[in-house]
């Protein structure tokens, strides 16, 4: 696959890293991406505090943080070899979430770039606790990245329920597929029959709005099965790489941080996702 083209005004990417093979799978995407936008790269580690740990071992903290410098260091040699500005962070926090937070409020970046898992796996149900946190908090796009995956923008689809976060969404959809020729491709689920009309204005609404933009979308209806099951599906079929969704559902707040349908897509796809907050 050809290396991304810059599909919008990013100046700011903030890319997260635990020094896991998950997260430097996103930070090598991230560059790419920062290559083709001309962004400044912002990458941050948070060194996890644990206040046990560090009252019988503080020695042993010290070489943790000797030891993240160095590895960031390295990383930033790296960028600055293949033409991108990185500018490293290390951070320190009993909540790695926390931290994270606190450095993308003073960054502001355009958005956000992580791993879908860290070092302690499968740590929720489907997604990784600090991206999960992260997203459900965040005022600012996420753009989750799974282990092998490549962001491109060539192939994107937007899933809808209708709510303002989807709506949100969709507009970002079209935003990155504008001036591109991307192909689009809008799913709303009907998991039960009652829900169909409902799924079809859905649908019905993405194609006049694409339309109007002088946008081609594509636009289907799974039916009768789980709304996670049915967006993952069309994404296979359709082979796309960029899934953009909103951060909730019509149904609000499922689950403590996020709804569980973007969650669950997030920890199925074979794509890139991005979750639009703004």
């Amino acid at each position: 696959m050809q290396p991304p083209i810059c599909p919008e005004k990013l100046k700011k990417l903030l890319v997260c890293t635990d020094g896991s093979e998950n997260s430097r799978a996103a930070l090598a995407e991230a560059m790419s991406l920062a290559r083709a936008c001309g962004s400044q790269v912002y990458l941050l580690q948070v060194v996890a505090i644990i206040p046990e740990f560090e009252a019988a071992a503080p020695d042993l903290m010290v070489l943790v943080g000797e030891e993240v410098s160095k590895q960031l260091a390295a990383i930033k040699a790296e960028a600055a070899e293949t033409g991108v500005t990185l500018e490293t962070r290390m951070s320190r926090g009993v909540s790695v979430p926390g931290a994270i937070l606190q450095e993308a409020e003073e960054i502001q970046p355009d958005m956000i770039v992580m791993g879908r898992y860290g070092r302690t796996g499968l740590a929720r149900l489907l997604v990784g606790s600090v991206t999960a946190r992260v997203i459900g908090h965040s005022p600012f796009n996420v753009l989750v990245v799974p282990k092998g995956a490549t962001i491109s923008f060539e192939r994107i689809l937007i899933a809808s329920d209708g709510s303002s976060y989807s709506q949100a969404a969709f507009a970002e959809a079209l935003a990155l597929a504008r001036g591109r020729e991307s192909k689009i491709f809008g799913v709303s689920v009907a998991a039960e029959e009652g829900e169909i009309p409902r799924a079809q204005e859905i649908v019905h609404q993405m194609l006049t709005a694409a339309n109007q933009a002088g946008l081609p979308l594509q636009g289907s209806v799974p039916q009768g099965q789980p709304p996670d099951d049915g967006i993952i599906q069309a994404a296979i079929k359709n082979e796309v790489d960029l899934i953009v969704m909103g951060s909730h559902g019509r149904t609000g707040l499922k689950r403590l941080l996020m709804g569980s349908v973007t969650e669950r897509v997030i920890g199925q796809a074979p794509c890139p996702v991005l979750v639009v907050k703004k």
